[in-house]
């Protein structure tokens, strides 16, 4: 007898607001067990201590999530200046405490030190994996791990407010940048130390702020619901995104029902106008352009499926 899943099967992804002093999976759990989804996984997880943007990817919608850990980010951070910790935020220990007279003829020129292309040593407090397990493990068993420096782009760091011991920044980073690295760089270059006091994802690729939405919203709906003995499902999935925003990136290629056929099976089809060999791609079928999935150029010029969507249709 066939196991029976527990849960349905919805695609798509949702915009959570993560809140302060949850962890992402502990959210995610909530939110799987809300829509009563049978797979759910988030896209990079963000700090118990931190708030804002985790995407949350449903169904089909898991295969793509890879896309959305790789997407640059935004946020909104604090930096208390004149103490650092072995975190590099509130969290850890103080390190040093130093007393604070930075001007902002001062700082400006610090942080325009942090715009564009740099190499980050990732902390040990990251959830970076040696030998299978994540550095902050070690950190907390008080062993150091020798980490490579990173290639990372700060595309944008704008200063909002300068007051006191306090300074905060919107920065737009790429990939695998750490904001808690950068501002503990940044209290060391001010020779003051520095450490994150609050920090806030803002945005994920294209994803904006106005699409998030809070579980204490997601946990409203579905109460109004039952008080109204209706199913909260139907306006749980109007929050979702589709799940092909998160290959937003990539270049489509539209095929027919034929071609789309043949990549559901395993098999590589050809196709016109695709680009050189090994790029990844977007397809979609039909003038009604539905998701199919990400297929690569393969070696003799032909469209091969990467990550496709089951067509649960199929097997109904």
């Amino acid at each position: 007898m066939a196991k029976r899943r527990k849960g349905r099967q919805i695609d798509g992804i949702l915009l959570l607001d993560k809140p302060y002093e949850m962890s992402s999976n502990s959210a995610l759990q909530v939110c799987k067990r809300l829509f009563f989804a049978n797979k759910a996984g988030h896209t990079g997880a963000l700090d118990p201590m931190a708030t804002g943007m985790l995407p949350i990817c449903f169904g089909e919608g898991t295969k793509f999530s890879q896309f959305l850990l790789d997407t640059d980010k935004t946020y909104i951070v604090t930096a208390k200046l004149g103490i650092r910790t072995t975190t590099s935020d509130a969290e850890g220990e103080v390190v040093s405490e130093k007393p604070v007279n930075i001007t902002e003829a001062e700082l400006l020129p610090a942080l325009d030190s942090f715009r564009g292309d740099s190499k980050q040593v990732p902390s040990m407090y990251s959830a970076l994996k040696y030998q299978g397990q994540p550095l902050y493990k070690y950190a907390r068993e008080g062993i150091t791990i020798e980490r490579e420096a990173r290639d990372i782009t700060v595309f944008n760091l704008e200063l909002q407010r300068f007051e006191g011991d306090e300074v905060d920044l919107e920065i737009h980073v790429s990939k695998g940048t750490y904001i808690r690295t950068i501002i503990d760089d940044l209290g060391e270059l001010l020779g003051c130390g520095a450490h994150v006091s609050m920090l806030r994802r803002t945005k994920v690729g294209p994803y904006p702020v106005a699409k998030m939405v809070t579980l204490d919203h997601l946990k409203s709906l579905v109460e109004d619901a039952k008080a109204k003995g209706e199913e909260p499902y139907d306006v749980l999935d109007s929050l979702l995104v589709p799940m092909d925003t998160a290959v937003f990136e990539l270049t489509e290629i539209n095929v027919d029902a034929d071609s789309a056929r043949f990549l559901r099976l395993g098999n590589p089809v050809s196709a016109s106008g695709l680009p050189a060999t090994g790029t990844l791609v977007k397809v979609t079928l039909g003038d009604e352009k539905e998701f199919i999935g990400v297929a690569h150029i393969n070696d003799d010029g032909m469209l091969a499926p990467k990550r496709i969507v089951v067509d649960h249709s199929l097997n109904s």
